[in-house]
């Protein structure tokens, strides 16, 4: 079944499929790639329910949001929070809440 589809060149994604928490992505300068449950408090991005973005073979950054779990994707729980400095943040992709889990 097909999570998307298109009309008239627009795209379109499932109601259920679609983001709906503060769960992203983020990037982060030196390329280091986290995803979790994100607050903002005194400067620093902290993620709950972090995972690692380790590494990926040929589907490309796209390729991992649409699919975490597929053969060709590392993604590594980490058993602590995440706590990144605000300003190292290069951009984030908001994802469904249990992305990477």
């Amino acid at each position: 079944m097909k999570d998307r589809i298109e009309v008239n060149g627009v795209e379109f994604m499932r109601v259920d499929s679609a983001p709906s928490g503060d769960r992203a992505v983020v990037v982060v300068d030196r390329g280091w790639i986290f995803a979790g449950d994100v607050t903002v408090a005194d400067d620093f991005i902290i993620l709950s329910r972090a995972v690692w973005v380790f590494r990926w073979e040929r589907i490309g950054f796209n390729g991992v949001l649409e699919n975490p779990k597929a053969d060709c994707v590392d993604i590594r729980r980490l058993t602590t929070q995440v706590k990144i400095p605000v300003g190292a943040e290069v951009f984030r992709c908001p994802v469904v809440d249990d992305w990477g889990l």
